[in-house]
């Protein structure tokens, strides 16, 4: 059984960093044959993709919204992606969420079929 394990979420003030962690296991295949790709929602908002890693060789995908401020990378070794969000403000509250998909990463929500349970991402002003 597949699962994704978020970690790392918090009430974190304006300005301030924050590294969240997805942690892998039950893939079918090995871990560097699929793509992690983080979400997010905030209250009363869609689900939005921020950053995607394809882990066979690290390359990352990011958003327009979240580019140069959100970092995504994976340690296969851990079977584990981070994302480190700079210079936090309101606007990134919003539950994060981690899936996955084999292969490549794909714009489309449809395509991830393992998902996290999700973990809490509060920034205060």
């Amino acid at each position: 059984e597949v699962q994704l394990v978020e970690s790392g979420g918090g009430l974190v003030q304006a300005g301030g960093s924050l590294r969240l962690s997805c942690a892998a296991s039950g893939f079918r295949y090995v871990f560097d044959d699929y793509a992690i790709k983080w979400f997010r929602q905030a209250p009363g908002a869609e689900r939005e993709g921020v950053a995607c890693i394809r882990l066979s060789d690290g390359r990352p995908y990011y958003s327009d919204s979240v580019k140069g401020r959100f970092t995504i990378s994976n340690d296969n070794a851990k079977n584990t992606v981070y994302l480190e969000i700079d210079n936090l403000n309101s606007e990134d509250t919003a539950v994060y969420y981690c899936a996955a998909k084999a292969s490549y990463c794909s714009d489309v929500i449809a395509n991830y079929p393992y998902w996290g349970q999700g973990t809490q991402v509060t920034v205060s002003s």
